[in-house]
């Protein structure tokens, strides 16, 4: 028992060095060398836990399908309406795209390196799905203008990768409050419908009576 508690240690922090590893170089720049180095292992012990580099990105992507099924009730709570399901989704995936080195890793895994996917679930292709059809039921609501959701859905995957690598702010703030309003701000902008602040409801009808 004591031995496969520790076999099960060992091969969750190869997983962590090896999702590491896979989302800063991508699949084809990543070695097991590298992936054994952060973990302090000799590359015969990494073998011993997971044969090929290829086994050690399959294991992400099958993890990965786990974590997006998790969300679902996210996106198909009876009584939400599409666009609050598809900004409650957005911000999720964003916090945990943040967070989880893993679900990074093996977004990058299935959009660079597709084959990979072949007999294993496409987290990317999952989310992209996920993300069209409540762009599409949110147009069908009249929530949403009618921009191509493929579109859509592509802006909001590109910009979640790209908002891992910046920081909002001038002095590079990582608070919450401010990655959250970054998001609502993309999506408001695409709904077509700013939230304006209540003092300022009233300008235009001020405008007009002067």
């Amino acid at each position: 028992m004591v031995r496969q508690e520790r076999a099960l240690r060992t091969r969750e922090k190869v997983l962590d060095a090896a999702a590491e590893e896979f989302a800063a170089q991508g699949y084809s720049r990543a070695t097991l060398n590298a992936v054994a180095a952060r973990t302090g292992m000799t590359k015969g012990a990494l073998y011993g836990h997971f044969a090929s580099k290829e086994v050690l990105a399959c294991a992400l992507l099958s993890q990965s399908h786990e974590v997006w099924e998790e969300m679902v009730p996210t996106r198909n709570t009876p009584g939400v309406t599409a666009r609050t399901a598809l900004e409650t989704l957005v911000l999720d995936l964003a916090r945990r795209l943040k967070a989880d080195v893993r679900l990074r890793a093996a977004l990058r895994l299935a959009t660079d390196c597709p084959s990979l996917t072949r007999g294993l679930p496409d987290v990317s292709e999952d989310v992209r799905r996920g993300l069209v059809e409540l762009v599409r039921r949110a147009q069908q609501e009249g929530s949403m203008p009618p921009r191509p959701p493929e579109l859509v859905a592509q802006l909001l995957l590109a910009a979640m990768h790209g908002a891992l690598h910046a920081s909002f702010g001038p002095t590079g703030c990582t608070d919450a409050s401010a990655w959250e309003a970054v998001w609502q701000l993309l999506l408001d902008a695409l709904t077509g419908d700013p939230r304006t602040p209540p003092g300022d409801q009233g300008t235009e009808g001020g405008a007009h009576g002067r």
